[in-house]
């Protein structure tokens, strides 16, 4: 058997030359470099192509999954209202989505250090959707990765035209869909549908962005692809701070593997028995760089481009296989490990991550939990201060603005508290009524004998009591002429 007898067929991929290159998907002279990753299968591959169809699923199901009456995740921004499992947030929430967010963050960081960049392999939509729904349509109308290389650096041929034509068709529909369900998240599959149907310059914002989005996954996923994580994604160059040597990374163990070369299982026959000086069990087949998605040698040392889908581990082990040796050369592991160590779960960082997690989504809850039924407010009119009456009495003009953040129906009046001599006009039917979520503004008349002044103001008292039995007394200061 010769030495190249593991290569899979294709061409050695080429490496980087010198220091000048920077990124394996660009040239010295900055043009891009296309690649053509080999699809690996094995036991990370089968696990990670569930979870990326679960995810698609998931994707596409949230807008229609009700809960409390409106979908799983909607942010309405129109109505400022944003709906997350049943719960639903308004602008008065902002300080509560906030936090919110920054655990989401802080959850990312510590998963980060704990196991690496297992956000960019397994979940991320640029890794899920490319490699598990783009890359196979093409593989199936273009061909094998070298049989593709070879069309597209040949001369257009009808052959070559036709394949692009039908997979371009067929990823226009598919951005299409996508970009739909992703405006979906926004105005909601019931308003989509009936827009759809309507006159496009009724909702031309709408067709505006959807056309907008569809355009960007399109040339995303059917063209800038491997360089959305290369170049544009900050997640690669911020892991140098989140990761340290015990965080699990996909990793090389380049002492079991080194000094690597190209040899015959009779050479590694000799090598076993003693016959002839031993070599690492790399047999330098590049197997794990054909297959790599962002072109990377993982034998150099965890790089900047590593998004850890595990491709290499699985084309590894299968290379191990077929020259009955172990699996392992290339692994889920850590720094540590590989220097003779072990991995530390607890330690200092993520000790410090767990600690903000706990507290912050500790709070989200009490505050989100203890938050009020209606959310009330007091303000003034837009207008004069105060108006004086032909009966020598004053009267203030002031608007309440009530919103019910609870999931029933409900109804309110406003009464004045204090002080005794104040009279209240409400503009329009009393009780207020309140559908869910519902926010309306209420405009009152404040009506004070002029007498009631000792200055240019005076604290006045008012109750809300609302149907379900709650109420709510507030105050707010209202204006007089100077006596």
């Amino acid at each position: 058997m010769s030495d190249s007898s593991w290569n899979t067929g294709a061409e050695a991929p080429r490496i980087l030359d010198s220091p000048e290159e920077v990124l394996t998907t660009l040239t010295k002279d900055g043009k891009r470099r296309w690649l053509y990753p080999v699809e690996s299968k094995g036991r990370y591959h089968m696990a990670r192509k569930v979870l990326a169809y679960f995810l698609m699923v998931l994707f596409i199901a949230i807008p229609w999954i009700p809960i409390n009456g409106k979908p799983a995740l909607m942010l309405d921004f129109v109505h400022r209202e944003f709906a997350i499992l049943g719960l639903t947030f308004y602008p008065t929430d902002t300080i509560l989505l906030m936090v919110f967010m920054i655990g989401i963050l802080l959850t990312v960081v510590l998963l980060t250090a704990l196991l690496g960049r297992v956000w960019c392999g397994w979940g991320c939509p640029q890794t899920v959707y490319l490699e598990f729904l783009f890359r196979p349509i093409e593989r199936f109308i273009e061909g094998a990765e070298h049989v593709r290389k070879r069309r597209n650096e040949g001369p257009r041929t009808f052959d070559w035209f036709w394949r692009k034509a039908v997979k371009i068709t067929i990823f226009f529909a598919i951005s299409l869909v996508l970009s739909h369900t992703f405006v979906a998240y926004f105005v909601g599959w019931e308003n989509l549908l009936v827009w759809l149907q309507g006159d496009p310059r009724e909702h031309w914002g709408f067709f505006l962005i959807s056309a907008l989005t569809t355009g960007l996954i399109l040339y995303d996923f059917g063209y800038f692809r491997e360089q959305m994580c290369t170049i544009a994604c900050p997640y690669a160059r911020m892991q140098s701070i989140m990761l340290d040597r015990d965080s699990l990374i996909v990793s090389y163990d380049p002492n079991r593997g080194e000094p690597r070369a190209r040899r015959s299982k009779k050479i590694m026959a000799q090598e076993a028995a003693g016959e002839i000086a031993a070599k690492g069990d790399c047999i330098d087949c590049f197997a794990c760089v054909r297959t790599c998605p962002t072109g990377i040698d993982i034998r150099d040392g965890l790089q900047m481009e590593c998004i850890a889908c595990t491709q290499c581990i699985d084309a590894c082990d299968s290379i191990m296989d077929r020259i009955e040796k172990p699996r392992g050369l290339i692994r889920y592991t850590s720094e540590n490990v590989l220097e003779g160590g072990r991995t530390k779960v607890l330690r200092a960082r993520t000790f410090i991550y767990s600690a903000l997690i706990i507290l912050i989504f500790s709070a989200f809850t009490f505050v989100l939990t203890t938050r009020d039924a209606y959310d009330i407010n007091i303000g003034r009119v837009v207008g004069e201060p105060f108006t004086e009456l032909p009966d020598d009495r004053i009267a203030n003009r002031l608007r309440f603005r009530v919103r019910n953040q609870t999931a029933e129906t409900s109804s309110f009046d406003i009464a004045p508290v204090a002080p005794q001599s104040m009279e209240m006009r409400i503009v329009g039917a009393s009780p207020v009524e309140l559908e869910p979520g519902e926010m309306t503004r209420v405009e009152t008349w404040v009506i004070l004998p002029k007498s009631a002044f000792e200055g240019t103001s005076l604290e006045g008292q008012f109750e809300l009591s609302f149907s379900d039995g709650l109420s709510e007394v507030l105050s707010y200061t209202l204006l007089g002429p100077n006596q």
